[in-house]
């Protein structure tokens, strides 16, 4: 029996566009093709609750997002776009460590921490820390983040459209996209958690 699964997007504010407040949600459905709903659902019957058999697939999306900040790249595998010099500027005048005490040049402590600077990987790493899972009825799990420019970053922004920003910033998804749908690998994990789940081995 084959499981399928597909994704849909929705902003979790309610608007049509990035906003500073919008909050990006991943959505996964498992649906009902060739048939196979009845025995889905007397197989889901069968368990108590429900989110047990969908809890590994969150954790599996969590993990996976999590690791687009680690990599710098977007969930298909493209690189992401480089740190702006405005940013690398501000990282490296927030510690007057980070220049030598006499030339006021940059020291080895700021080299290192420029070469060590990853995109989206801030002070706090909220955005590459907060990252959460959802079950939602008996067929769906949500991913989100919990940060308020999570959609900013994920579909990125112009200043002319959004004042408040230092300037223009670039899309770096790290969440999939509604038109690409899940990456083959990604979704090849969900299905095989989801198989086991429900056909635990030995039973």
């Amino acid at each position: 029996m084959a499981v399928f699964l597909a994704t849909a997007w929705r902003y979790d504010s309610g608007y049509p566009y990035p906003t500073p407040k919008a909050r990006p949600v991943i959505i996964i459905n498992i649906h009902d093709l060739d048939g196979v709903h009845a025995t889905l659902a007397a197989i889901v019957a069968r368990f108590q609750n429900p989110r047990e058999a969908l809890k590994p697939i969150g954790d599996i999306l969590v993990d996976f997002t999590k690791d687009r900040f680690a990599v710098s790249r977007d969930p298909y595998g493209t690189p992401w776009a480089p740190n702006s010099d405005t940013t690398l500027r501000k990282l490296l005048h927030s510690n007057k460590k980070n220049f030598t005490p006499v030339k006021g040049k940059v020291s080895a402590r700021g080299q290192r921490v420029l070469a060590n600077k990853k995109p989206l990987i801030g002070f706090g790493e909220r955005l590459s820390t907060q990252i959460f899972s959802s079950v939602k009825g008996s067929t769906s799990v949500e991913v989100r983040s919990s940060t308020e420019y999570a959609a900013m970053h994920q579909f990125g922004g112009k200043k002319e459209d959004f004042p408040h920003l230092w300037g223009d910033i670039p899309a770096r998804p790290f969440f999939p996209s509604s038109e690409l749908g899940l990456p083959p690998d990604l979704a090849q994990s969900i299905k095989e958690v989801l198989a086991e789940s429900l056909f635990p081995r030995g039973s």
